[in-house]
């Protein structure tokens, strides 16, 4: 097993993004092999993960996948690997999934990787020992292998906190100042997009030198551990069809790393368009899935787009549609934007949906169907999570789904579907197999 650690923090915002791209630019820089990972269902970090690393990151997703299928996705050949992880190291949802609540402390624990702490320390001195103190006594078999400092303001700054460390007796492995560190543009689902940050190569190039600077790498190399993880088993994602149209740009830019891999090794052939260029599905295909995104950010476009409305329609008059969240909504009649303004979509779908009063949907889905979906039929039970700021005007057509959240709660956003056309809010991540 190719030996792995987890970078985690107390909470959101601390610096965990940060580090980690540092870390595997810093480590590729060294000819290094790392094979990154994103614990829980983020989607938008991996891409930069991808960026970093020169290779794919995959989501490790304790609610949604089972062990096996955890274990199956971690056996990868590389020299090392870096999982960053979501929120605070144990925060997740109240009730169990496949493999425990979605934590990032699940997946440390099934792995058997060691965590490495980032701690934001502007603001206290040896008062953040105490906080990494209770975060290595919180729970048996997720082992705290160390901490690295984030913001120190100067070097009386850290000396006074490392003084809190020793006494504590846990390992600094690196000290970041406050003044370098990077920054990476954001909008309403967290980072924007890795392929549209401007100038992205030398900002990885740059995380990367401060933290071979300020970072100890021979020693954090040396505390990653291969563990026991259990044995290893394909995750079930079958492909929902022989050939899939997929849509790919700006406005679809988001399907599951794992799903795509899993898609291809059961023989599909994956046939990328973009509706953002006006471009058809490819005639031969069995399937048109359309990913999330940020559909309102090009609704004009999406709008204009005349050979792409007309070649989906003529689609889906014979063949299957899927759309997920912002998929999900181009297949609908309309979109109005943050502006108010309407957009005519495809129409394939009767749903209305509006980001002129932003709500936020966030969080775990388990739906089983009412009815099918290319790949799955009714009664089947799917694990997905769900995340956008989309308000439901109107949504007229068939429920596709009963879906709720991860204590058991009814959630509204069921999907539609009509004829072969069919939709969900949440982006599917497994079969439920509990």
């Amino acid at each position: 097993m190719t030996p792995g650690l987890v970078i985690s923090a107390p909470a959101s915002g601390t610096g965990k993004t940060t580090l980690t791209l540092g870390l595997l630019a810093a480590l590729r820089a060294r000819g290094r092999a790392v094979q990154p990972f994103k614990c829980g269902p983020d989607y938008i970090d991996p891409a930069f993960h991808a960026a970093a690393a020169g290779r794919a990151s995959f989501n490790l997703d304790a609610w949604a996948m089972t062990p096996g299928a955890l274990a199956h996705l971690a056996a990868r050949q590389a020299d090392l690997i870096v999982a960053e992880g979501a929120m605070g190291l144990f925060d997740g949802v109240a009730a169990r999934g496949e493999a425990g609540t979605g934590a990032s402390a699940d997946i440390a624990a099934l792995m058997g990787w060691p965590v490495v702490l980032v701690l934001d320390v502007s603001g206290q001195a040896q008062s953040a020992a105490a906080v990494a103190l209770g975060f290595a006594r919180m729970r048996p078999g997720v082992r705290v292998a160390g901490v690295v400092l984030n913001k120190l303001a100067s070097a009386r700054h850290e000396a006074l906190v490392r003084a809190g460390f020793a006494e504590a007796g846990i390992e600094v492995l690196g000290a970041l100042p406050r003044a370098a560190g990077i920054a990476l543009p954001e909008r309403h689902l967290g980072l924007v997009q890795a392929e549209e940050t401007e100038g992205l190569a030398a900002l990885l190039a740059e995380a990367g030198r401060i933290v071979a600077a300020h970072c100890d790498l021979d020693r954090i190399e040396a505390l990653a551990a291969a563990g026991a993880p259990p044995a290893p088993a394909p995750p079930r994602a079958a492909p929902p069809a022989g050939r899939i149209a997929l849509a790919r740009d700006a406005a679809f830019s988001f399907l599951y790393p794992h799903l795509i891999e899993a898609w291809r090794a059961g023989g599909a052939t994956l046939l990328p368009f973009s509706p953002l260029a006006d471009e058809a599905p490819d005639p031969s295909a069995d399937l048109v899935w359309l990913p999330g995104g940020y559909p309102e950010l090009h609704a004009g476009r999406l709008a204009a787009a005349g050979r792409f409305r007309a070649a989906m329609r003529a689609f889906a008059a014979t063949r299957p549609v899927h759309g997920e969240c912002g998929g999900y909504m181009v297949l609908g009649a309309g979109l109005v934007d943050a502006a108010g303004t309407r957009h005519e979509m495809l129409g394939l779908l009767g749903l209305e949906t509006s980001f002129a009063k932003r709500k936020m949907h966030l969080g775990y889905r388990l739906a089983e169907l009412a009815a099918p979906l290319p790949g799955q039929a009714a009664g089947a039970r799917l694990r997905g999570h769900e995340f956008h700021y989309a308000t439901i005007l109107a949504q007229p057509d068939a429920p596709l789904a009963r879906v709720t959240d991860a204590t058991g709660a009814p959630v509204a956003e069921t999907g539609s579907t009509r004829g072969p056309v069919s939709g969900t809010f949440f982006h599917l991540i497994a079969e439920a197999q509990s």
